[in-house]
């Protein structure tokens, strides 16, 4: 049985191209997983496996590893004193924001994060969607401030930064020697003493030296900071630092610090430069210092399915089973992965396990440690370990595993909404199966893709978070299903609201020889409450206001369930309706004619007839914009983000150039990048990710269902 206190289960998440991979690649070399450091910008690193990934240079699965670090135990280098093995899991994560599901999943079952921000670029949008995430969560987390090496590099800026924009009490526990070219090493604010990497070892050993003359007041002053934002976590320490600070011990600090991060009251800062082998092993050294084991967290909670009362698990291998699938992956090779999270308990290969969603018992014929796209089959898994499994035959993203004997439903992930949509048509007659067997596939793997067919033209809709999610999609289906499709212009995904409250009564009468057909209700549509939607319960309110009976109990659910049902196509242009509330007060029903269907069938026609009157209007997808400009074309840049109907939200500049923040319709902003690229000589950039759904100006509301109807038309 492992000792679950030297586990540790942890990400690496960031913006685009802070260098989670590399990282991810220099933290393999260093615990000897690999033996020559693989490049993201040769599609050389273990990590990106794909080939989208290896021709693009950018993650787009989360990738999980295994590996063992050695930490000193005592106060020395690894080489002179006694170490302790710690085992890693590691997930490695992509920074666009068009796959942020799969930086959601791995938060929902992993205990610490490694945040990663660029050294010359600090918190980016993309930083704020992961530490956002990182809060649902709970997960404590280091952050790293890497690509100190580059020019315009400043770590005490991005400590600033991630203070002001995402409201964390970060603490360096080092000041960079140096900066850009200079950057040499870091002094230690804990041990006091400077630490200077050796190059020609690839950062595998280092001198530890006294601290640079010219930084001993600026040192001093940090360490002074660092131990007042830890001794509210132990007095003792805070005594000790006014008697004699000398006093305070390297332990009592560690400890403290480890304390204050596991509760998330502070973020510990450390720096480096991966790319140059700087700075990861003290990284290493802090995930085992700092981030949580298995056995440091709050035990797990769950449901009883049956009854539901809360159940909780601990950590151990002793109580029974319980684990979350929280990715499927199709493997040539295998066939269907199910990577799942250890919580509880103890699962031998060949055993069987209940899936809660499905009611059904699954056989689990292998179990594998997972090493990027490699596998390595183990004989068992235990509790606070990350494996995957082969041989289920019903699961999804999501799913609860658990003890036939001792059920228990674990709380599911938050699963964001797609903004964008195409339409696809196999080439020929035999891509048609094809297609349909890899979208299927494809929508097992990934639950940000939607589809559906457009019952009007008979074409497929796949529904995605952006153009560059939806165009990997289509070239997987080519490369990995060989199905040849055409594909249509990308299409924004909107949807419908009702803005006024009415009244109504629906009769639904059917007469047709023998048993009839009846149903009559009253009741309200219109927008839903503000204090159900705060609550998160989902955009779908319904209200039960009948007293007297005068219908009948069981015919309710029908009720509700044909209005549910009707949400999906909007009385405007058939888009999905948003936040609707239905109160129900009043009917009748016929003895012999009323059931189920009856009710159903008259709650549908009640939501189009009624619909019509609640003054229904298109809601627009809104993206939050962000591009980095060099000052000469700030004029163009926010002229063009005007044209495209943009809501400037402020502007500040960082290392000589200007950054423009905006809200803007998604609609308007297909093809900026390269309109951007225009406007500046290629010097802007931009990053775009989904913020909310607003009412469209009536202008586009007219255009929209003009289109909607003119296709239903033709």
């Amino acid at each position: 049985m492992a000792d679950l206190r030297y586990q540790r289960n942890f990400g690496i998440a960031a913006h685009i191209d802070a260098g989670k991979t590399t990282t991810t690649e220099r933290i393999l070399r260093y615990t000897g997983m690999i033996h020559r450091i693989g490049e993201v910008h040769e599609g050389a690193a273990t990590t990106d496996w794909m080939e989208q990934e290896k021709e693009r240079g950018i993650t787009i699965t989360s990738a999980a590893v295994s590996c063992k670090w050695n930490f000193p135990t005592d106060k020395g280098q690894a080489i002179k004193g006694s170490t302790k093995e710690y085992s890693f899991n590691i997930i490695d994560t992509p920074g666009h924001v068009d796959f942020t599901v799969e930086v959601e999943r791995s938060m929902r079952v992993l205990d610490g994060l490694i945040a990663l921000f660029s050294a010359v670029d600090g918190v980016e949008p993309q930083s704020e969607t992961v530490w956002r995430q990182a809060n649902r969560y709970r997960v404590p987390r280091i952050g790293f401030v890497n690509k100190m090496d580059r020019i315009g590099a400043d770590f005490l800026m991005v400590v600033q930064q991630v203070k002001d924009m995402l409201g964390a009490k970060a603490v360096p526990l080092q000041l960079p020697i140096g900066a850009e070219d200079n950057f040499t090493g870091v002094v230690d604010l804990i041990k006091m003493k400077g630490i200077v990497w050796h190059v020609e070892t690839e950062g595998m050993t280092f001198d530890e030296i006294p601290v640079p003359e010219d930084m001993i007041d600026e040192v001093n002053e940090w360490r002074q900071n660092l131990i007042e934002a830890v001794a509210e976590y132990d007095e003792h320490l805070l005594e000790k630092f006014f008697d004699d600070p000398n006093t305070i011990t390297e332990d009592e600090v560690h400890e403290a610090i480890r304390k204050a991060c596991i509760d998330l009251s502070i973020v510990p800062m450390m720096c480096g430069s991966s790319f140059k082998n700087k700075g990861v092993q003290t990284a290493l050294d802090a995930v085992c210092r700092y981030l949580p084991a298995p056995v440091d967290i709050e035990a797990i909670k769950g449901t009883d399915p049956d009854s539901g009362d809360e159940i909780i698990r601990h950590p151990d291998p002793k109580e029974p089973f319980a684990a979350l699938a929280f990715k499927i992956m199709t493997d040539p090779f295998v066939g269907r992965l199910a990577f799942f999270r250890v919580y509880s308990g103890h699962l031998d290969a060949g055993s069987y396990v209940l899936n809660v969603r499905s009611g059904k018992n699954e056989r689990i014929s292998r179990i594998m440690k997972m090493f990027a796209n490699k596998q390595n089959p183990i004989d068992f898994i235990e509790a606070g370990d990350i494996g995957a499994a082969v041989g289920f035959k019903d699961i999804k993203t999501g799913d609860s595993l658990c003890d036939e004997k001792h059920p228990i439903a674990l709380e599911n992930m938050f699963i964001p909404e797609p903004v964008i949509a195409i339409a696809i048509e196999p080439k020929t007659q035999a891509d048609v199966d094809k297609m349909g067997m890899a979208i299927a596939k494809l929508v097992e793997e990934d639950p940000t893709l939607r589809v559906n067919t457009d019952e009007d033209t008979g074409q497929t809709i796949l529904r995605g978070m952006g153009e560059l999610h939806l165009e990997i999609i289509v070239d997987r289906m080519r490369r990995e299903f060989k199905v040849e499709i055409n594909q249509g212009a990308p299409q924004v995904a909107y949807k419908e609201a009702f803005t006024a409250k009415i009244e109504h009564r629906e009769v639904f009468k059917k007469q047709t020889g023998g048993r009839g057909k009846f149903a009559d209700i009253q009741f309200e549509i219109g927008p839903a409450d503000e204090e159900f939607l705060k609550e998160g319960k989902g955009n779908y309110q319904f209200i039960n206001d009948i007293f007297g009976g005068s219908i009948p109990k069981e015919f309710l659910p029908a009720i509700q369930k044909g209005f549910e049902a009707s949400m999906t196509t909007g009385v405007l242009a058939g888009f999905p309706v948003e936040n609707m509330k239905v109160r129900i007060f009043d009917g009748s029903f016929h003895q012999v004619d009323s059931d189920s269907m009856s009710f159903e069938l008259c709650a549908k026609s009640g939501f189009r007839e009624a619909g019509r009157k609640a003054k229904p209007i298109i809601l627009e997808p809104i993206m939050k914009v962000e591009v980095v400009t060099p000052d000469q074309y700030m004029g163009d840049v926010t002229g063009d983000l005007n044209r495209r109907r943009a809501m400037l939200e402020g502007m500040d500049s960082r290392n000589n150039l200007q950054v423009i923040k905006a809200k803007v319709p998604l609609s308007e902003m297909f093809g900026y990048v390269t309109q951007l690229r225009s406007l500046s000589s290629g010097r802007a950039t931009s990053t775009m990710e989904f913020s909310h759904y607003a009412p469209a100006p009536r202008n586009i509301e007219e255009e929209v269902v003009a289109k909607a109807k003119g296709k239903v038309s033709a």
